[in-house]
């Protein structure tokens, strides 16, 4: 089964809205995919709620215009905006993430790995050390010991409620692709709020890199429509490879 493309309201800048539409349709069967851009802004998981100063936080920098949003998924603090996509996908799994969070992640690696070898680069996914929202998922360009941060990549997981078979569940995965997005200007917003809640976390803007400088440090053309190349290589990787775990209908 191929996955459908559900568009959210898009007056809504709320990501959470989207992600619980998201897991409301999967419910009733469907695969789903959500390719989107965010405008400037932060998403956070709900994690940081234990973080006393959050919400004058929130209301300082969305004063500035930076909202921070708040998702279902767990790791850490996300910058969004121009020059940033994101691959939201939603589907049934029978068996929870005990059973397939691994094989989630793994199909979420391959889709990006496959989309950006078709723009000329070879990726693979592990830890970044420095890198926001760090995870051993994280899709990465460059050698092992020297590799940036490319993507990064979520999950969430909710049993389908009512359903006949109780091991049903969907699953929320998600990607944060950096397409043409400015290292040192959003790992700065990011420590800005990081310093405003006084988490103690910092990242580096040296180990992540965009699309756009890995094509030019790789010696090839960075294309004027790169961000519309990047989205249609997203969308055939995906059309390419289904998770051969999930499931198509809750029944």
């Amino acid at each position: 089964m191929r996955f459908e493309t559900l568009v959210p309201d898009p007056a809504d800048p709320d990501p959470l809205h989207a992600e619980q539409a998201l897991l409301a349709q999967a419910s009733t069967g469907r695969w789903l995919a959500h390719l989107w851009q965010a405008p400037v802004s932060l998403v956070v998981p709900r994690s940081y709620l234990r973080h006393a100063q959050l919400e004058a936080a929130r209301s300082a920098f969305a004063a500035r215009g930076c909202p921070v949003w708040l998702r279902l998924s767990g790791g850490g603090l996300v910058p969004q905006g121009p020059g940033i996509l994101n691959l939201s996908l939603a589907y049934p799994v029978r068996g929870g993430a005990g059973t397939h969070s691994e094989a989630v992640y793994l199909h979420l690696c391959e889709v990006l790995a496959g989309a950006l070898g078709a723009l000329g680069l070879q990726t693979h996914w592990q830890a970044v050390d420095g890198s926001f929202c760090d995870g051993r998922f994280n899709l990465a360009w460059g050698p092992p010991g020297q590799a940036r941060k490319m993507a990064g990549t979520a999950q969430y997981w909710r049993r389908v409620a009512g359903a006949e078979d109780p091991s049903l569940h969907v699953v929320l995965a998600h990607a944060v692709l950096l397409v043409s997005a400015d290292p040192e200007a959003i790992n700065r917003r990011a420590n800005d709020f990081e310093d405003a809640i006084g988490s103690g976390r910092h990242y580096r803007a040296d180990r992540v890199v965009s699309v756009a400088q890995a094509l030019l440090e790789a010696g090839r053309p960075v294309p004027d429509s790169l961000a519309g190349l990047t989205a249609e290589a997203l969308r055939q990787a995906l059309d390419a490879t289904p998770p051969g775990f999930a499931s198509p209908s809750p029944a």
